[in-house]
């Protein structure tokens, strides 16, 4: 069922406040980030950084790679 939330004046910009229960179900509290990004279906909220996969990935290649290398550091 959706919730209501009302946006608000904070400073100089707008926002809202999330109910606990979403929060909790976020595994948010405060002080964190949450990404914002447009879909065709309006925007999504969410804690986990949505380039992550991506750099991980990155990652993954780099050290497949340079597996001698990684191998040699580790002795």
């Amino acid at each position: 069922m959706p919730q209501r939330a009302k946006i608000r004046k904070f400073g100089g910009s707008l926002g809202f406040i999330l109910p606990k229960e979403i929060a909790e179900s976020m595994m948010v509290r405060e002080g964190d980030e949450l990404y914002l990004t447009a879909t065709s279906e309006g925007m999504t909220a969410t804690p986990f950084d949505p380039d992550f996969d991506e750099t991980l990935e990155d990652a993954r290649s780099f050290m497949r790679t340079h597996r001698n290398a990684f191998k040699k550091l580790a002795e």
